[in-house]
């Protein structure tokens, strides 16, 4: 049963949004000695100029080690006063904003951690560390696991000093918290590995540690794997599991996606990465290496379809039963009918990335009559420029989101030329 028209508000625990699209988070890379950039402003204050219920910065590291590279976003005292520009931006024209927080762990590229070997759940070969010459990861201690908690908790408090109206902690697609989620890498043999309720435990302590900084007062939802899509990854049935723990925890809405960076990337999207692209935006020998091996691991796909994970994602709406916690679609969604065909089978929220890419007006758009179609091919050349000098954009049509933004993008090449 439809819970709602697209275009009508919905509350997410204290938060109510002007209509049912989210912006989903995705890495923007518009920041700059650990700050956000005048182009990350823009780049969301047009979101919320084109009609967007709330816009998601992403992501924002919770620490200095947390980054996944080096001039990448970090929450803290010293950038503060940035993101609170960037949320005001957002609040002046109309939406909300809501902060994606998390921790690489052993999915980093950065070469000043503060310990020779990068954390994550368990030890090993640290398959993103070999980029920098660090070939092993090892597994946290109580004592690293309650160091990250507190940064989670004392950038939720920041976060909210800085004007964000939501926080969105990141558990999906490899970072350090689904790295416990996942049995991928997770194999611990205590009370937070092996089963899929022990391995929830310590992102649900997190979560936990994240309502309770904020009291109340911010939505805080949580992005997760509805399933892993690699043998021996975690299945539906364990995101079941996280979900339910999750909600205990005081998660207000679950955002789901699937997939993992660097075993599945595929699944995140719906359709294969242009690792030629990546390949050539990286340079370097190695790297070229790297991905010829991603491209060859990817498996014989069948053509993108919009709402591609609407299957899985009703498995586990189902398996919650009449749960009061809100649940956002995330997944190919490329056309005003398929919005509206996720929330005829019960989603609160649409949460839309590539397609607002392409047009950052999109919503408006589509209340208005303009269109009802995105025009987003789901090449996902957006993700290989990701990388560039210029950040997210869709090179598809030639410019970053509008004409206004040409000379915005141009002075970040300038800036990260000098």
């Amino acid at each position: 049963m439809m819970t709602g028209d697209a275009f009508t508000p919905v509350a997410i625990g204290p938060l109510t949004l002007k209509n049912r699209f989210i912006r989903s988070g995705a890495n923007e890379m518009m920041s700059k000695d650990m700050r956000p950039t005048r182009a990350l402003l823009d780049f969301h204050a047009a979101y919320a100029r084109g009609g967007i219920g709330m816009t998601t910065l992403a992501y924002i590291a919770v620490s200095k080690d947390g980054r996944t590279l080096p001039g990448q976003g970090v929450m803290s005292a010293d950038s503060l006063s940035h993101y609170r520009a960037v949320t005001d931006a957002i609040h002046r024209e109309g939406a909300k904003a809501s902060a994606q927080i998390t921790h690489g762990g052993s999915f980093c590229q950065i070469d000043d951690l503060s310990t020779p070997r990068a954390m994550s759940a368990s030890g090993g070969i640290d398959k993103m560390g070999v980029l920098m010459g660090r070939f092993f990861q090892r597994a946290m201690t109580r004592a690293d696991m309650d160091r990250v908690t507190r940064e989670f908790a004392e950038a939720a408090r920041l976060c909210e000093e800085a004007g964000f109206d939501a926080i969105e902690v990141h558990m999906g697609h490899g970072y350090l918290l689904n790295q416990f989620l996942s049995p991928l890498s997770n194999k611990r043999r205590d009370e937070y590995g092996g089963s899929p309720e022990n391995r929830a435990r310590f992102p649900a302590e997190v979560l936990a540690a994240v309502k309770q900084a904020t009291g109340g007062r911010l939505a805080i939802l949580a992005k997760m794997n509805l399933f892993d899509a690699v043998p021996g990854g975690a299945t539906v049935d364990d995101a079941i599991v996280a979900a339910r723990a999750f909600e205990a925890a005081g998660a207000d809405m679950l955002v789901l996606s699937a997939g993992r960076n660097i075993e599945s990337a595929w699944a995140i999207f719906g359709s294969p990465l242009p690792y030629d692209d990546l390949a050539a935006m990286q340079g370097g020998l190695f790297a070229k290496l790297q991905f010829a091996v991603l491209k060859r691991s990817v498996p014989k796909l069948p053509p993108f379809r919009e709402n591609y994970l609407m299957e899985q994602a009703l498995a586990l709406r189902t398996g919650l039963g009449a749960s009061p916690m809100k649940l956002a679609y995330l997944g190919g969604v490329q056309s005003l009918a398929g919005a509206r065909a996720a929330l005829e089978a019960g989603f609160d929220a649409i949460a839309l990335a590539r397609a607002l890419i392409h047009d950052p007006a999109l919503v408006e758009h589509w209340q208005t009559g303009v269109s009802d179609t995105s025009g987003c091919t789901a090449c996902n050349r957006c993700v290989a420029v990701m990388y560039g000098p210029a950040g997210t954009h869709c090179p598809v049509v030639g410019n970053a989101l509008d004409p206004a933004l040409k000379d915005i993008f141009a002075g970040e090449r300038a800036a990260h030329a000098a």
